[in-house]
């Protein structure tokens, strides 16, 4: 299969723009995964994966992996499943835990970054340091993707260049996986408004 073929039936206008892009996704977990796997299919040009983690079996119920893949390092087996959906795609896999050191150098070519961390703690962290060292490149977070249903909660909110999406205030349960639907709800509004910034910023500079 040829690159043109793969490539068929794209949106004409935002299609040339996304593959110029690098976005930069911190986390490979339930969000970061399935926002990986999307924007794969969508076209986008390179990504930038940055997660410590191995796959567990807990993780089964909303990460895009498969029980062959537990014990692996997430980066090693999210590029062996983004490879078997696009082999057009550069990837840049980083199997590391992230730090106010290491996030500018990491991340440095991406033109758009999002945030799919599991940890509050975590999530200030990266924001804060997106923030102090850059104020140009879009940053979107998520919060609140706990539990189940209340669909009409999710929302997007923004401040600048920051976006934040989830239903801003619920919180894992101890003992509690967070869901599939949920979490991939979310992961799906990141990966749309990524794209929507990319081809409109792009657009502007075209």
């Amino acid at each position: 299969m040829t690159q043109d073929q793969y490539f068929c039936e794209r949106d004409p206008q935002a299609f040339p723009l996304w593959q110029k892009a690098v976005v930069g996704i911190a986390g490979a977990g339930g969000l970061g995964s399935n926002i990986a796997l999307m924007l794969a299919r969508t076209g986008i040009g390179k990504l930038i994966v940055a997660d410590f983690d191995t796959v567990s079996v807990s993780n089964l119920n909303r990460q895009a992996y498969d029980l062959s893949q537990l014990g692996m390092p997430k980066v090693q087996a999210l590029e062996h499943n983004i490879r078997r959906v696009n082999p057009f795609i550069k990837l840049q896999m980083h199997e590391l835990r992230l730090n106010p050191d290491n996030i500018a150098s990491i991340f440095a070519d991406a033109d758009i970054m999002i945030e799919a961390l599991d940890k509050a703690e975590e999530k200030q962290m990266l924001i804060e340091t997106w923030l102090k060292s850059d104020q140009v490149r879009p940053l979107i977070c998520a919060s609140g993707i706990a539990g189940y249903g209340r669909n009409e909660d999710i929302k997007s909110i923004r401040d600048g260049n920051l976006f934040i999406i989830g239903d801003m205030h619920s919180e894992p349960v101890e003992g509690i996986a967070p869901m599939a639907p949920r979490v991939m709800i979310v992961a799906a509004m990141q990966a749309n408004l990524c794209l929507e910034i990319l081809a409109k910023h792009n657009k502007d500079k075209a």
